[in-house]
């Protein structure tokens, strides 16, 4: 059972950046990833990270160049740094954990993912 706790959201205007972070339980060859949903929409891949092995990580194409997912190993901590949001990035950003074996690559698809967070809520305005 891995245990997430996000935290790091806000309010913050469009151009504007946010870190968020999820505290993770274990520290295991796992698929660590950043997922959101917005009111009225489905859950959302925004990126995902090698905990372990190589670290790789993996983005979606609507967040490539603005976000950076990042992990500290030493505090169990993973992160998601947003830059230039606009209002589209506002929805309620969930980190999830799944044991994803070392030779497949991390997926940004909610239904791979085992365990979940409470969620923290980001913001943008116009």
């Amino acid at each position: 059972q891995v245990q997430l706790v996000e935290s790091g959201g806000g309010s913050v205007q469009a151009g504007g950046s946010l870190t968020l972070s999820c505290a993770a339980s274990e520290n295991t060859n796992l698929c660590l990833g950043w997922f959101r949903q917005a009111p009225g929409k489905e859950r959302e891949g925004v990126a995902a990270i090698r905990r372990g092995g190589d670290g790789s990580t993996y983005s979606s194409d609507s967040v490539k160049g603005r976000f950076t997912i990042s992990q500290d190993n030493g505090k169990n901590t993973l992160y998601l740094r947003m830059n230039n949001l606009t209002p589209e990035d506002t929805a309620m950003y969930y980190c999830a954990a799944s044991y994803v074996p070392s030779y497949q690559y991390c997926p940004l698809v909610s239904g791979r993912y085992n365990y979940w967070g409470q969620g923290t809520q980001v913001t943008v305005s116009s």
